[in-house]
């Protein structure tokens, strides 16, 4: 796609409800070159798609998602109306485990890039990161790749730098690796009742760890706001991937600093943007 390339953001959820299978089906379908995903852990252990904290916005349930098992949260009506092809399963499968949407990705056919963040604050510490690499050990995680033939590149994200470090911690390779940078992040941080001090020391060591991995995650924003660092990673060889591309003038701002990958709700919108 012209050099960059599109990542489906929770699917294609300009399509489909975010994170459900039919999302992730429809961006396959579309050519995205990858798939992005939320982990959170069920009440009884499972990694599950699924952004938010609680499942109040995205489906006709309410309370965190930590709180409901797996059958719970398939139990849910996440559809929300939808109706996806039959051949893309019905409610209760839309709900998809990290798992599930790994065998999705290998089953593609064709190289495809698979983008898992990292949630923080976490109610049970960094278990959930554990649970990542080992549902990835179990399809062959290598040097950053899955399956047989290695066509499944994987990439991890967060906002959290600890999050990171504990990756690299338990075995993950650095040039998988990516902190997630957001222009109005500290604010954010001070918002959800973190010290003041203590958010820019967390927003200022994910600055300083994107020269130390393979990657950086800024959003629109931020490329807005530090277009000379942006310009410094390109050039210094990281995956740049900027997140949520929705607009040509996000394209054009992307082309100008020589952004190589972009995160989008509408990966078929996106890609013809770039062409």
């Amino acid at each position: 796609m012209v050099g960059v390339r599109v990542i489906a953001h929770r699917g294609a959820s300009a399509s489909w409800p975010e994170h459900t299978r039919a999302a992730y089906l429809q961006a396959l379908s579309d050519g995205a070159d990858g798939l992005e995903c939320d982990v959170h852990l069920t009440a009884d252990g499972v990694a599950v798609c699924w952004h938010d904290d609680t499942v109040d916005r995205t489906s006709d349930g309410t309370g965190p998602v930590h709180a409901h098992t797996l059958a719970e949260l398939r139990a849910l009506d996440v559809l929300r109306g939808a109706v996806p092809p039959p051949a893309w399963g019905g409610p209760r499968d839309q709900v998809l485990t990290l798992a599930e949407l790994v065998g999705l990705a290998l089953d593609a056919g064709r190289p495809v890039t698979l983008v898992i963040e990292l949630k923080h604050p976490a109610p049970y510490g960094f278990a959930a990161e554990r649970a990542v690499l080992d549902i990835l050990a179990d399809a062959g995680f290598h040097d950053g790749r899955l399956g047989s033939d290695g066509r499944v590149t994987v990439s991890l994200m967060s906002f959290h730098p600890g999050a990171l470090r504990e990756l690299a911690r338990l075995g993950a390779p650095a040039h998988c690796l990516m902190p997630l940078l957001d222009a109005a992040e500290v604010a954010e941080l001070v918002a959800h009742g973190v010290d003041a001090g203590v958010a820019a020391a967390l927003v200022g060591d994910a600055v300083a760890l994107a020269d130390e991995v393979g990657g950086v995650g800024p959003s629109v924003a931020y490329l807005a706001a530090h277009p000379d660092r942006v310009t410094r990673w390109v050039a210094a060889g990281r995956v740049v991937r900027v997140w949520t591309v929705s607009t040509a003038a996000d394209v054009e701002a992307c082309l100008a600093l020589g952004v190589t990958e972009v995160t989008t709700d509408d990966p078929a919108r996106t890609a013809g943007l770039l062409r």
